[in-house]
């Protein structure tokens, strides 16, 4: 059947390394590490003593007061950035809200909220006192429910739930939603704010984060010989896809167009990759399969990274067995080696690199790097420790979770 082209024509971000779009791909560029030692709970008893945080967040400086005091930190992130998106698209009331839809994604959702009210409560003398907001400010959903209060988009609007990989989910489902004639746009992206005593616990215990407390700007070090671990962070990332026609139409500036998407499952385990890198292996196939395109135009693909012992060298093996030879002429980078782990909001904030990377020319490094891994073919450019200079003409994103989830989407230069 005959699909409708979708492209980008708006961005926002709130990360650990920039506020906005500007700022955070800025930090990007100059390699800037957003990791230092946790401020929003006293982390004495903890093995892990840092985060890669948002500094500097007002949420009343975008948002009203009593507004706020109603959503979890999680939902203010999906606020912020999508009101950015949407200012950058320069979205008004002339387009038919009708045909404007939310998908958002969150791993997690409102683990804030979650913790405050059931501390409260076991802290308390077993009356139920409970905020009559509990539950709708925990709510996974919610983010995308209040993007659409706040802005009147009555089309699609929904929340995609697949751990780590879910805002790419969600950007593979926005934009199927586009090319099949159920919406003409649709804001979408993820949002995250896990730094807090439950998730840096629970990740502690699986021994899934670094705990190098000494130096943790230098903590998040994917592909190098002593990583130890990821780093986790928070923020959120927007993005408005558009439908070509509809965007050429009102003058709209195009960042880049969505080329494919693919989806997968390992089918292994509950939290390990599996080890001949099958599920990553067949997202990547899937999506070029989908975008129709050959190896030989992807130039730069920013891999879920996360600087963990098990999963990189899975990762690098699926690049290898899909792309071959190609592979050695492709820009890799890993992101999170500034950002740290989003969780659920990471696909976002490494679409929007892959779409500055296009849109600018520039590759974003992977900071962090010390000693060669001999598991690593040493001929891969994993773009160390520099941003790189190149033309970009298609991008691949790559997004896995636990449970075996695995979510790839393909950017790539917009051409009429």
């Amino acid at each position: 059947m005959q699909t409708r082209r979708v492209v980008v024509t708006g961005l926002g971000a709130i990360t650990p390394i920039g506020n906005t779009l500007e700022a955070y791909w800025e930090g990007l560029s100059n390699g800037v590490s957003g990791a230092s030692l946790t401020t929003q709970f006293d982390t004495t008893k903890f093995k892990t003593k840092f985060s890669c945080e948002v500094k500097n967040f007002d949420p009343t400086e975008f948002i009203d007061k009593k507004e706020a005091r109603r959503m979890d930190r999680f939902t203010q992130f999906a606020i912020v950035t999508t009101d950015e998106a949407i200012k950058d698209a320069k979205l008004d009331d002339t387009i038919n809200k009708d045909r404007v839809g939310v998908i958002w994604g969150t791993g997690i959702g409102g683990l804030n909220t979650f913790l405050s009210e059931v501390t409260a409560y076991a802290k308390g003398d077993g009356t139920p006192r409970f905020s009559p907001f509990f539950i709708p400010m925990m709510i996974g959903d919610i983010s995308a429910g209040l993007i659409s209060i706040r802005h009147g988009y009555r089309g699609p609007n929904f929340v995609t739930v697949s751990a780590c990989a879910s805002s790419t989910n969600a950007i593979a489902d926005a934009f199927n939603y586009i090319r099949l004639n159920k919406a003409d746009i649709i804001i979408t992206g993820g949002s995250e704010a896990g730094v807090n005593e439950a998730a840096i616990g629970g990740f502690n215990a699986m021994k899934a984060l670094s705990e190098r407390n000494d130096s943790p700007e230098t903590a998040s070090r994917p592909f190098d010989l002593d990583r130890d671990g990821f780093v986790l962070g928070e923020g959120g990332g927007a993005l408005v896809l558009e439908e070509l026609e509809h965007a050429l139409a009102r003058g709209a500036k195009i960042y880049a167009e969505v080329a494919g998407c693919g989806l997968s499952a390992d089918a292994y385990h509950m939290t390990a990759p599996h080890p001949d890198g099958l599920g990553a292996t067949n997202v990547m196939k899937f999506a070029l399969e989908d975008a129709e395109m050959s190896l030989d135009e992807i130039d730069y693909i920013n891999v879920h990274g996360t600087s963990t012992p098990l999963g990189d060298p899975q990762e690098i093996k699926a690049i290898l067995n899909v792309f071959g030879d190609h592979a050695y002429n492709v820009n890799i980078s890993s992101t999170k080696s500034m950002t740290g782990h989003l969780l659920g909001g990471a696909g976002a904030i490494e679409a929007i690199a892959c779409i500055m990377a296009i849109y600018k020319g520039v590759i974003p490094p992977t900071i962090n790097h010390f000693t060669d891994d001999p598991a690593f073919d040493p001929k891969l450019n994993l773009t160390f420790n520099k941003a790189q200079t190149r033309e970009v003409r298609a991008a691949i994103s790559n997004t896995f979770g636990f449970g075996g989830h695995n979510a790839s989407v393909i950017l790539k230069k917009y051409s009429a």
